[in-house]
């Protein structure tokens, strides 16, 4: 198999792998909880997105590793995981927590979709071998992290249950 029909492979398992997973385990558990505990669940694996500047590491990834990829890769990661992180400090001043929340998954997606247009524009596929050590982090991180953000969209555009006093009129009960 070449490189790049490898690294393709990985990808897409990669994506089933987290897909089955999440289903199973991740979108129940996040599904029991209230909004803004699913959203901060969310935000902290979105935090340790800091990680990406790995992309620009001498020894972690290969000298041949295209800049076009690896400098936008690695800044756009650190933008997302530090508004990510910006929401976690924020949980207790709603408004800004929620601005957070939805800056750092706009930016985060856009980040992961710039990054494989990068990637194809750069011919990573095919020189993957150049990742090195940060191989791990397209093949198994980032196709948790795009999921998340789709789910993080989903609980922000969904309808939200209205509280039981505005549907009958009386007061909620404590």
């Amino acid at each position: 198999m070449s490189t790049e029909s490898i690294f393709q492979t990985h990808l897409v398992l990669g994506y089933v792998a987290w897909l089955l997973c999440f289903g199973a385990y991740i979108l129940p558990w996040l599904m029991s909880m209230d909004s803004v505990k699913a959203h901060r669940a969310i935000a902290t694996l979105h935090g340790f997105r800091f990680f990406g500047l790995v992309f620009l590491l001498p020894g972690v990834v290969g000298p041949n590793l295209p800049a076009s990829f690896a400098t936008f890769a690695a800044y756009g990661d650190l933008a997302a995981g530090l508004l990510a992180m910006l929401a976690l400090i924020t949980i207790r001043i709603p408004r800004v927590f929620w601005l957070f929340v939805i800056a750092f998954n706009l930016v985060g997606m856009g980040d992961l979709i710039l990054d494989y247009y990068h990637a194809i524009q750069a011919g990573l596929p095919a020189q993957a071998g150049d990742l090195g050590a940060a191989y791990a982090i397209p093949i198994i991180y980032v196709p948790l992290l795009m999921i998340s953000h789709v789910f993080a969209f989903y609980l922000l555009l969904r309808p939200q249950p209205r509280p039981a006093q505005a549907l009958t009129g009386e007061p909620a009960v404590s």
